[in-house]
């Protein structure tokens, strides 16, 4: 009875973030340096508020969460790890490409490209894009990888100007799902939070989880930040979940062809 009670519970919490999920913000990080991560981008209402995270993988897509929709997002913010350094030449147009499938996080497929205006002009210096798995993958358990964004530093905080970044170890699925009590959707990936103090919390979704490829040179976007137990953002009692962007390539792949939804 308390078993099945419990997972009621944790249902509830889901179904509230499906609804109202603002995102991510960053525990225990750092600031990023100012050369690296240059792929970030700040996803943006009509009040010009920063509302979202996400992430360029072509010179006219950016990738976020699909929840992220829910806070009426009209434009994507490029080329600045400081909010308050914008200039409107850094601001860009969007049409969003939702997956079709998405109803809420609970149900998962919590994706969605957005169609830039305009194609960024990528520079060494200014903005580079990321890029996203070739094909479905498994990574190792424990495999540190990293996730950033302007969200809160602690629960109940504010969202902060300056980008930040911090390490997270992958956690076992199996594992995961059974923290979570099996309500987890599918093609999900759990990174930080559960026993680690470090991970991301409401404000800032969307964001990607990184890890570097088998070179160590070459970074790659693994995972879309999507939800964690709400309001348990310093010592978080489950793993962070993330969307798996692995199972949703031919999704991607449609759309970058077509260059629209």
């Amino acid at each position: 009875m308390m078993h099945n009670l419990h997972r009621l519970l944790l249902f509830n919490v889901l179904m509230c973030l499906g609804q109202n999920a603002l995102g991510s913000e960053i525990i225990k990080g750092k600031k990023t340096n100012k050369k690296s991560m240059l792929y970030m981008a700040s996803v943006q209402n009509s009040s010009n508020e920063h509302i979202c995270g996400g992430f360029l993988i072509t010179p006219d897509f950016v990738v976020t969460a699909a929840h992220c929709d829910g806070r009426n997002p009209s434009s994507v913010v490029l080329g600045t790890h400081n909010l308050k350094k914008v200039n409107e030449t850094m601001r860009y147009g969007i049409k969003k490409c939702k997956h079709p499938s998405y109803r809420n996080v609970v149900k998962g497929n919590d994706i969605m490209l957005l169609k830039l205006s305009r194609e960024a002009q990528l520079s060494k210096k200014t903005i580079t894009t990321i890029p996203t798995p070739s094909h479905e993958i498994n990574i190792q358990d424990n495999k540190t990888c990293s996730v950033a964004g302007w969200g809160y530093t602690r629960t109940g905080g504010n969202l902060v100007d300056k980008l930040q970044v911090v390490n997270v170890p992958l956690i076992n699925l199996e594992k995961c799902q059974k923290a979570w009590h099996g309500i987890l959707p599918a093609n999900v990936m759990c990174a930080g939070g559960y026993g680690t103090k470090k991970g991301f919390c409401q404000g800032d979704s969307g964001g990607p989880l990184v890890c570097e490829g088998k070179d160590r040179k070459q970074h790659m976007a693994v995972g879309i930040v999507s939800f964690n137990n709400k309001n348990k953002c310093d010592y978080p009692d489950v793993p962070n979940i993330y969307t798996d962007i692995s199972k949703y390539l031919p999704w991607i792949k449609k759309i970058l062809d077509k260059r629209d939804c």
